[in-house]
Formats: structure tokens, C-alpha cells, sequence
């Protein structure tokens, strides 16, 4: 009697994103991600796009390793963010027969063995980079016209007029910044901040 082996479990979709600080939420991607069929969702908080070596994308790789598992992103720029970067991960997925698809670019599932697909990867990195581009530049434009309204942007200061006062007299007094931020209750870097602008 012939042995059969066990049939090979089924091929496994999971999905990953990031969020470039700890203050974003990526509820809204995780969401999308899981009504598009992912098994398990891969989160990474705090890492930019450019870095290639993240704790949870290194999973995600690791959890989709076989020919005809996918990976499911929400847009490119989670994973990529420079063309170099996209043309590697792209190309390094389509290397291993693992999918790599795009909730917002549909058309990034391309088979790169072909002339038109490596046409088409070419055209997703210059995409990948242009995108980047322009979050940048529209941040860059958003700064400026906040900066000529008087906004200077980001967190508005715990450093009140009479907590600088009141630093400035005790670093008379040659208390450390990390006390006064003690007696003060704010944080050692606010009130160095606030006695050295």
C-alpha cells in the first residue's frame, strides 16, 4: 500500500502595513487589509518607508514564503521608499512565487519574468518615488503656509511664559534641567528647549 503524503496546507494571504510614528493609527489600513481577506495582519510603528530591515515587514516576509502565498499592502509606499527599494522588494516577490498586491495600485501584480512586466516595474518604482515626492513637497508647502500665518507647527509647548520664568531662576540657581523639569513637571527636554531658543 502506498503512503500519500498529506496535502500541503493552503496557501496563506496576509497583509502588512506601517505607520511612520507612534502617534499615527493604522486601524484604517489594518481594516482594509482584513476585509481583504488577510489571515494575519503585519504592523510596524516608527520606521520609515527607506529603512529595508523592520520587525514586523521582516515577519511578514518570513510568514509568506511560499510559491503562491500573498501579500497584501495598502499602497507601495508602505513598503517602499525609493525606487531602488521597490524595484528590489518587487523583483526579489516575484523571484520567490510569492504575490505581492496593492489595495491601491491593482495593476502591481505583474509577472516580471516577462519583457512587459519588467516594463511595468519600472514604471511602479518611478510611481513609488514620485508619490514619496510629492508628500514631501506638499509637507514642505503646508509648513511654509502655516509658518506665514504665524503657525510654527507641531505640538503646541508645556513651557508657559511662568514655567520659563521659573526655570530660568533655578538654572540660576544651578539646578539641572532635569530637576527643574521635575519641580515643573514637565519633561527634561521641553525645559532645554525652552532656556536655550
Amino acid at each position: 500500500m502506498l503512503l500519500r503524503p498529506p496535502p500541503a496546507p493552503p496557501n496563506v494571504r496576509h497583509g502588512y502595513t506601517r505607520v511612520s510614528t507612534r502617534g499615527q493609527s493604522a486601524d484604517s489600513q489594518i481594516a482594509r487589509l482584513e476585509a481583504a481577506g488577510c489571515q494575519r495582519v503585519f504592523v510596524d510603528v516608527g520606521y520609515s518607508s527607506r529603512l529595508e530591515d523592520r520587525p514586523d515587514w521582516n515577519r511578514a516576509r518570513e510568514a509568506t514564503n511560499r510559491p503562491g502565498d500573498e501579500l497584501v499592502i495598502p499602497a507601495l509606499d508602505r513598503v517602499a521608499g525609493t525606487e531602488t527599494i521597490a524595484i528590489n522588494i518587487i523583483q526579489s516577490f516575484a523571484a520567490s512565487g510569492v504575490r505581492l498586491l496593492s489595495l491601491d495600485e491593482p495593476w502591481m501584480d505583474i509577472d516580471t519574468s516577462t519583457a512587459m512586466g519588467e516594463a511595468m516595474l519600472k514604471i511602479l518604482a518611478t510611481l513609488a518615488e514620485l508619490r514619496v515626492s510629492m508628500i514631501r513637497e506638499n509637507t514642505r508647502r503646508g509648513v511654509e503656509f502655516a509658518r506665514s500665518q504665524g503657525r510654527v507647527g507641531g505640538r503646541p509647548t508645556v513651557m508657559s511664559a511662568e514655567r520659563i520664568e521659573a526655570a530660568r531662576k533655578m538654572r540660576e540657581e544651578d539646578l539641572s534641567y532635569a530637576q527643574i523639569g521635575r519641580v515643573l513637571g514637565v519633561g527634561t527636554s521641553s525645559v532645554r528647549r525652552a532656556l536655550t531658543n
